[in-house]
């Protein structure tokens, strides 16, 4: 729950930031600039959020207000760049594709494998191998790796 609520932030938070550009945009002309320059301040304001945010401080602004981190499997270590910006194009390019792909092909056809009764599905892993966990679950695994070092 807390990860889609950080993906809606995320996506308000970027409405807000296109409210707040049109009006700027609109001032450099006839309509197709503006929306060519709308788009390109978008896309910059998306990878500032999704990946030079996150390399800072482990989180997008949703994921921060949410209390959700982004980790690299499977040390829990902090993802590189060339991770993070792969992430980031597979959600900017590939996933909006994903209602279209279902529609023409169908539910089944992206359900996964079936699983064995009462065995828990496992969690959503990312396309470049790093994880979206709660802030607290990684200070709990954290303090057990040094418990275990120790």
């Amino acid at each position: 729950m807390r990860r889609c609520l950080a993906v809606g932030l995320d996506c308000y938070l970027c409405l807000l930031a296109a409210g707040l550009l049109v009006r700027f945009c609109l001032n450099f002309g006839g309509t197709g600039r503006a929306v060519a320059l709308l788009a390109v301040q978008l896309v910059a304001l998306s990878f500032a959020n999704q990946v030079l945010l996150t390399m800072a401080v482990r989180a997008s602004a949703g994921k921060l207000i949410m209390g959700v981190r982004v980790i690299r499997l499977p040390d829990a270590g902090r993802p590189g760049f060339r991770r993070l910006v792969l992430r980031w194009l597979y959600g900017l390019l590939w996933l909006p594709l994903g209602p279209w792909r279902r529609l023409r092909h169908g539910p089944a056809a992206h359900s996964g494998p079936e699983r064995p009764p009462g065995r828990p599905a496992e969690p959503p892993e990312d396309l470049a191998g790093v994880r979206q966990v709660r802030s607290s679950d990684l200070r709990t695994y954290r303090a057990a790796v040094r418990r275990r070092t120790d």
